[in-house]
């Protein structure tokens, strides 16, 4: 399952930067607005301990992590729902994506140029929320304009249900709120899913702070956190450029001995792909065998057919049975066969709900 998210923001607030750290492709990172005009995309690893841990005890010859990809939006500027600073491009790039990660500029530099003159990441968010909150408002107005006559003569049902989500959603962007605000649950969001609504997609804001605020935030940080406490979003801290310093080191050893001297645990970087991965409801499961141990992405709530059906079509379609061990288990008793002698290999069926960490066997005929 490919997990696609998109880094925005306005021109000049880190965002190619912390694409360099999460991924091996780089983007130009200048001091400058509209340095990046294409999209750049990195695929990258996610980071799994356990996946580490369960290669220590099979020992495999290959280990294969989930992968996110990872594009690189360049800035959007006022006006980009009507076309300003190449807007209608970059809005359809965003459009592919699964979710935002919404870079901030929370920092002070004066040798850092800000499109806007000053620094204020309350009113940068605004200005992207607008632009996206109006090119959704485009789409939404005409689908209503489409199904208002059988609407109102009330005798297509679908077209009555289709009428009154979008007139809800139409209400909610012309209050300057995104979709996601709307309460549309799964049944009704089938009426609007062709319209691919920017806003309605889940977003994590991402503080690009200074070294010093990395561990506690600052007052920019705080006015985020106020301005965005009545959305379902997400907020990260992050220092782009140390995090572009920690990538650049090439041991283990090198980066873990940086850490603990800003007195961080782990890059802020893993924390983001973890973070986005939650975002999406996404879980992991695990095949473990000597030719390769290996993580799978799937969705949280899928059945064990759907999850081997990740692996490949065939899977699902002739799924038999799952033989099914807990990750605790693997590791406290180390082997397959150490789990089957202790009865923790368990057999599950068709209804069974994978659970994150699973490491699982599936049977199937085709």
């Amino acid at each position: 399952m490919a997990l696609k998210c998109g880094i925005v923001g306005l021109p000049n607030v880190g965002k190619s930067t912390l694409f360099n750290c999460l991924s091996n492709a780089k983007a130009q990172a200048a001091n400058f607005p509209f340095c990046t005009i294409e999209p750049n995309v990195g695929v990258i690893t996610v980071p799994d301990e356990r996946l580490t841990k369960l290669a220590e005890l099979v020992k495999p010859q290959a280990i294969l992590p989930t992968t996110v990809e990872i594009v690189d939006i360049a800035g959007l500027v006022k006006g980009a729902s009507k076309g300003e600073g190449l807007g209608n491009k970059f809005l359809a790039n965003i459009r592919e994506c699964h979710a935002i990660l919404h870079v901030l500029r929370c920092f002070d530099n004066d040798n850092v140029i800000h499109v806007d003159g000053n620094v204020n990441p309350v009113r940068d968010k605004e200005i992207i929320d607008t632009e996206l909150q109006l090119k959704d408002l485009e789409a939404v107005e005409a689908k209503l304009k489409k199904f208002e006559k059988q609407a109102k003569t009330g005798n297509d049902k679908e077209a009555v249900k289709t009428y009154a989500v979008c007139l809800r959603l139409k209400e909610t962007l012309e209050a300057g709120k995104s979709a996601r605000a709307c309460a549309i649950d799964e049944a009704e969001y089938a009426y609007i899913q062709d319209l691919h609504l920017l806003t309605i997609k889940p977003v994590m804001y991402v503080c690009n702070v200074d070294e010093a605020s990395a561990k506690t935030g600052n007052k920019h940080v705080e006015a985020v956190k106020e301005a965005v406490k009545g959305e379902n979003a997400e907020i990260l801290i992050i220092t782009a450029q140390m995090e572009s310093e920690i990538a650049s080191l090439e041991t283990y050893e090198e980066k873990q001995l940086f850490l603990q001297e800003m007195g961080l645990e782990e890059p802020g970087v893993n924390k983001l792909i973890k973070q986005a991965y939650q975002l999406l409801k996404l879980q992991t499961y695990f095949t473990a065998g000597v030719k390769e141990v290996r993580a799978w992405t799937i969705e949280k709530g899928m059945t064990a057919p759907q999850a081997a059906g990740v692996i490949h079509s065939d899977f699902e379609k002739g799924f038999i049975r799952a033989e099914v061990i807990a990750y605790q288990d693997f590791i406290s008793l180390g082997s397959e066969n150490a789990c089957k002698e202790a009865g923790k290999l368990r057999v599950e069926g068709k209804e069974y709900i994978v659970a994150d960490g699973d490491i699982m066997h599936f049977r199937f005929n085709v």
